[in-house]
């Protein structure tokens, strides 16, 4: 697509830094033809299989050498082993994904006009959301938007950012420029504290890029409920966006029930529950931090004090604890964080996901529905049904799946990265 307007002068000074071969620490005086440009990527052979498919990671084993000398982050062209090339990609000497696609034009020039260009797709194609009066909504879905590593959820006017890769560090300043000239926003604030960036040889960082600090909530509306989120501290990007849809079928599911909500969080189902007329809540979750906010969320939902219990305890014992007490519910909720970030922690994320889906299954009342979830990269829809089968075997009930999902329109995968589609989830009705 054209490119757009020019974000103003911070952009033209990032520019001409980059230009210059100094956009990293410590690299001012880097030779030119140190700086990656030229650098090429060669694959082993028959190792291109995936690329043609348009699948945008080249992991270091499908890698037969490195030619020129790419620094973490400098775009580099991948070629086959007989010559043909396939892709422009950020280069990460530190992890298994030894490269992420930015363009399957390989003759594409990767600078401050295509990262912005990728982020005005990115941003235009949630314009139908946000025409609806959604003011909380993922703009940049990472690889899925062609922007491999980085994450930007709006809320109200400010845009949270997420850099996990060293693609889009190296980027950084361009993408925030983009946010601020094409996606509404006044401020952007950096929530860069994932573990996962350690595999790049990236430190954690927390803070503002654009604007000014943010305010210690915004409150953001998703229907009848509004929502106080804490950008600077919360989970993720300060709130779970992912879950909107799914919050709206608790809530269509919810009238005259009593419903337990497993890791609650700040309460977003909760809420949603009680806004569809749910009879009681029981809302359980380890961070005393996590249901004070809970609390406020409630309170500003106008909702009444004895509607809900809150209870501060690990899940799994509570779980335990309700069962040895008699208790039982019509509706429940499981949306644990992630047990399984990537596939080699799967087997024991399975004993935990097993675990919880089994202590929820004899907590439901006859005809009652569970609403589970995972949100673990490392397992997959087929895996996860599997395991809350094997639950259901040992709870010694019936049940049967009433719907399969996942997350909203404004986290959509890319048809060839399947990796995107992290959040998936289960409508079981017990028998």
């Amino acid at each position: 697509m054209p490119r757009t307007r020019e974000p103003g002068a911070r952009r033209a000074d990032f520019l001409g830094r980059v230009r210059r071969g100094r956009d990293r620490p410590g690299n001012a005086e880097r030779p030119r033809h140190a700086t990656g440009e030229g650098a090429r990527l060669i694959l082993a052979q028959a190792r291109e299989r995936s690329l043609l498919r348009r699948h945008p990671w080249v992991f270091s084993g499908a890698i037969d050498r490195v030619e020129g000398d790419p620094a973490a982050g400098d775009t580099v062209t991948v070629v086959s082993a007989s010559g043909d090339p396939l892709a422009r990609a950020a280069y990460s000497p530190s992890s298994q994904i030894r490269a992420r696609v930015w363009s399957f034009d390989p003759g594409a020039t990767i600078d401050a006009g295509f990262i912005e260009a990728a982020v005005v797709r990115a941003v235009r194609s949630r314009d139908s959301l946000v025409a609806t009066g959604l003011d909380g909504v993922r703009l940049i879905h990472s690889e899925s938007d062609g922007l491999p590593g980085v994450v930007a959820d709006r809320y109200g006017d400010t845009a949270v950012l997420q850099c996990s890769s060293t693609g889009a560090e190296r980027w950084r300043e361009a993408i925030a420029d983009a946010l601020v000239a094409h996606a509404g926003c006044v401020r952007v604030y950096e929530r860069s504290d994932l573990e996962t960036r350690a595999l790049e040889g990236l430190a954690e960082r927390v803070g503002v890029v654009r604007g000014d600090e943010p305010p210690a909530r915004i409150v953001i509306r998703e229907g009848a409920a509004r929502y106080p989120v804490d950008v600077r501290t919360g989970q993720k990007t300060g709130f779970f966006l992912d879950q909107r849809d799914n919050r709206a079928r608790v809530a269509a599911m919810a009238r005259g029930a009593d419903v337990l909500d497993v890791f609650a969080y700040t309460g977003g189902f909760t809420i949603a529950a009680l806004s569809g007329g749910a009879r009681s809540v029981t809302a359980i979750d380890s961070s005393r931090s996590a249901l004070a906010l809970a609390r406020e969320t409630a309170e500003l939902n106008a909702v009444a004090a004895e509607a809900v219990e809150w209870i501060e305890e690990d899940a799994f014992a509570a779980l335990r604890r309700l069962r040895d007490a008699g208790r039982r519910f019509d509706l429940i909720v499981l949306d644990p964080p992630k047990f399984a970030p990537t596939a080699k922690h799967a087997e024991r994320a399975a004993r935990a996901y097993k675990d919880v889906n089994l202590g929820a299954l004899r907590l439901l009342r006859p005809g009652g529905t569970l609403h589970t979830f995972s949100c673990s990269g490392g397992i997959d829809a087929m895996l996860f049904q599997s395991i809350v089968a094997g639950a259901a075997v040992d709870a010694g009930v019936d049940a049967r799946v009433l719907a399969t999902l996942t997350a909203g329109a404004d986290h959509a995968v890319a048809l060839a990265f399947p990796e995107g589609a992290y959040l998936k989830g289960l409508v079981l009705r017990r028998g």
